[in-house]
């Protein structure tokens, strides 16, 4: 998860526009109701713009995720349906939302990752209300509502030090640690699937960028 050369990345994800005349790649066309990145990368950052979003949010961009955004781009084209753009808007820098919803103003806090964010997980899990266990369905729906309350605020805390990277697809969301000893790692959100927020194992974002490539351009060459 350090320094990696990413010399004509770039020219490969550009290329494969032009390459995936039957559309075959996943996430990169407007289908199943997804809006398609198609292959388009936003320019990359100057080193003096990537300085000034990390000192906005209080975080060191782990390397090979600061470099991509200094020599490939600040986002777009990527796994699932691409990845969040890095942008400056009237409050700042910040990262485009694909739905994940990154909080900003916790990115300085280390992400809670871990055996103790597992157990937090499983209890909140373990406490969702069931309808037979209420007299009527009022008051399971009250319950029911605070549970949710309770969820939106746990996934604040689980997602603390964290980026959302790209929507995989059908409320699944990969993330990049940005703060705290998994710093570099990424993750994947699985809550709207009964899942949890799991690493991906010892994955760091070129890790992860680069295998997409590489899968993408091998189903353009099986599809011909």
């Amino acid at each position: 998860m350090g320094a990696v050369n990413w010399s004509g990345v770039r020219e490969r994800v550009e290329a494969l526009a032009r390459a995936d005349k039957t559309r075959k790649v996943f996430g990169a066309w407007d289908k199943y109701g997804g809006t398609g990145h198609h292959f388009r990368l936003a320019g990359p950052l100057s080193e003096a713009e990537v300085a000034e979003a990390e000192v906005q949010w209080g975080v060191s961009l782990p390397v090979d995720y600061r470099a991509f955004l200094l020599e490939v781009g600040a986002g777009g084209a990527g796994p699932g349906y691409g990845l969040t753009v890095l942008g400056r808007a009237d409050a700042g820098w910040l990262w485009s939302d694909p739905g994940g919803g990154t909080v900003h103003e916790r990115l300085r806090f280390p992400f809670p990752g871990g055996e103790e964010s597992a157990r937090v997980q499983a209890e909140h899990e373990r406490k969702e209300p069931v309808e037979s266990g209420f007299e009527d369905e009022a008051a399971f729906r009250e319950a029911y509502r605070a549970w949710l309350v309770e969820d939106e605020r746990l996934f604040d805390w689980f997602s603390s030090g964290a980026v959302c990277l790209s929507h995989e697809g059908c409320g699944y969301f990969y993330w990049l640690v940005v703060s705290g000893p998994q710093q570099g790692q990424v993750w994947l959100d699985e809550g709207a699937g009964d899942g949890r927020f799991s690493p991906l194992g010892d994955v760091g974002f070129a890790d992860w960028y680069l295998d997409w490539v590489e899968k993408s351009e091998a189903v353009v060459r099986r599809a011909g």
